[in-house]
């Protein structure tokens, strides 16, 4: 008869305690799934030194004790194997993102892992991550089944428990007070460093994501500007056509337009455009640029629950009488044009641009004449690109204009040298300057019936290896300035110019003073000529060089 206590290999099965379980998996999680965090926690100190592994011993302690107290509050013998099996692959996947990227898993990223699509997905799914949640995550965890978990009774196991959370807290106050002077002055001068502690970053950022949403339940949006209204003549004068194009991963210093040595704009530079050169976004990750740029409140007054919960400058100008359309080949337009009319585009069946459940974004100028011939009155749209989104630049462009050679061709960009990867990035930003050309000669042609203007600017800039970090969505406040320095680009016909009074030189004398996505709102508000005190002059950059058109 076989033992009922050996494995299928005949290896005796351990008999062990649910706490002794927990133990052991916050040992495992703490050793082999926070590498970054362990690097900057012990950054810049001599493992020479004896007061160094002290410290690094004191914190250990600490936080493997309070995983444990805190996973002791959800433990039983049926679902602690669950749990655990849960955490390590959770803690694989995001270690091996933070491995490879540098990323730091706070509320935005996470916002952002829980935003993005499949088709997005799959282009960061590779052999190598496949492989790491398998050996660090899967096989861990099917390691937890191998033990035979004791049985209690139940006020004995009640009692234990108690013990154990009690004593996990204890342990690990008393572990950090050992180093408190040097851990809280890290933390103070450091606070990102808690976005690398694994699992805790993934469930803390989750919970604040998943906590924020239930304050903001679907239901109507908080007005603003609820006395728009035209403008005055409005009826007599042409209609105007605005394109506001909101670039992906963009980054201002790989334009050609900002003095980067490689001509990526090669289009916008004959075409005439005036280029903003210090132009700052409002995040690093589309998840915060795009409500905060479209928000009044934007990043000098940031706060994220005003941003989420009140309407859009889209809804503002719909109010006072401008048709508005949101054109899409990407995630959508997280909420900024909820209840407005919207057009989600990557999914197009347009052979020559689309493939492989994708389209190259030139799907956005794609039926702009209908839309136009359809207009009545004053039209404003926004166009979404796919862009530069990583990490398959490659897939961002066609054949025709991969210029710069030998490009990374794998979403694995460590496998690429550093100029591959530029030379991918790089073609992405040519094709989106070739796609900005065709949308000026779209609103060229417009000038028959209306005035045209557009504004390019990106949601967020990006890292390409600079300093070991990869991609975006490092938190704002440590970010590099290649995350958060984006293109800024306007062009205006001669129709527009006249029309709305712009004096196109004094424009490009401003162009070199600092804008931001704050500017956005404020500038659409002032050159759609709608009238409403949620407009501030001072943030409108065209108002210094058009005539005074009295209280707005």
């Amino acid at each position: 008869m076989k033992n009922s206590h050996l494995g299928g290999g005949g290896l005796p099965r351990p008999a062990v305690h649910v706490e002794t379980l927990l133990l052991a998996g916050a040992v495992f999680l703490m050793v082999a799934g926070n590498g970054p965090f362990w690097r900057a926690l012990l950054a810049g100190r001599s493992l020479a030194e004896p007061a160094t592994w002290g410290f690094a011993a004191a914190v250990f302690c600490a936080f493997t004790a309070f995983y444990v107290a805190v996973a002791a509050l959800f433990s039983t013998r049926m679902t602690v194997r669950p749990l655990l099996a849960l955490l390590f692959i959770v803690t694989a996947s995001a270690s091996y993102y933070m491995e490879r990227y540098s990323v730091y898993m706070d509320r935005a990223m996470v916002a952002n892992v829980l935003a993005t699509q499949y088709k997005e997905a799959r282009e960061l799914i590779s052999v190598a991550m496949a492989a790491h949640v398998l050996a660090f995550g899967i096989l861990p965890a099917a390691l937890l089944w191998w033990p035979r978990l004791k049985d209690r009774s139940w006020g004995r196991a009640a009692a234990v428990r108690t013990a154990w959370i009690a004593g996990g807290i204890v342990i690990g106050v008393a572990s950090l007070l050992l180093v408190f002077a040097d851990f809280s002055s890290l933390m103070r001068n450091h606070k990102e460093i808690r976005h690398l502690l694994t699992p805790g970053n993934v469930v803390a950022s989750l919970a604040g994501n998943v906590w924020g949403r239930a304050k903001r339940p679907n239901q109507p949006k908080i007005q603003v500007g609820a006395d728009a209204r035209p403008g005055a003549g409005w009826e007599q004068r042409r209609p105007r056509l605005f394109v506001v194009v909101i670039g992906e991963t963009a980054r201002a210093q790989n334009f050609s337009l900002n003095g980067y040595a490689r001509d990526t704009n090669p289009e916008l530079a004959r075409r005439g455009v005036i280029n903003f050169s210090r132009a700052t976004a409002c995040g690093t990750s589309t998840e915060v640029s795009l409500p905060c740029m479209f928000s009044p409140f934007g990043r000098a007054q940031y706060d994220e629950e005003k941003i989420l919960t009140h309407e859009s400058l889209l809804h503002v100008l719909a109010r006072a009488g401008v048709q508005v359309l949101w054109r899409d080949n990407q995630s959508g337009c997280k909420a900024v044009c909820a209840g407005l009319p919207e057009q989600q585009l990557d999914h197009e069946k347009v052979p020559a641009l689309c493939s492989d459940g994708q389209c190259l974004d030139e799907i956005l100028v794609e039926g702009m004449d209908g839309v136009l011939k359809d207009a009545k009155g004053n039209l404003f749209v926004v166009m979404h690109q796919l862009g530069s989104h990583g990490p398959a630049y490659f897939k961002r462009y066609p054949p025709a204009l991969a210029r710069f050679k030998p490009a990374c061709e794998t979403e694995e960009l460590r496998r690429c040298t550093a100029a591959e990867i530029v030379n991918a990035y790089d073609n992405s930003l040519l094709y989106t300057d070739f796609f900005l050309g065709r949308v000026i000669d779209f609103l060229d042609k417009a000038q028959r019936t209306h005035d045209t203007a557009m504004l390019y600017v990106s949601d967020h800039g990006e890292s390409l290896g600079e300093g070991g970090l990869y991609l975006h969505g490092m938190p704002y406040a440590i970010a590099p300035d290649t995350q958060k320095h984006v293109p800024f680009v306007v062009w205006m016909s001669p129709a527009f110019r006249q029309g709305a009074g712009v004096d196109e030189t004094c424009m490009r004398g401003r162009s070199a003073q600092p804008v931001s996505h704050d500017n956005l709102f404020h500038t659409m508000i002032g050159v759609m000529d709608v009238r409403t005190s949620a407009y501030d002059a001072r943030m409108d950059i065209f108002a210094g060089c058009r005539p005074a058109t009295g209280a707005r």
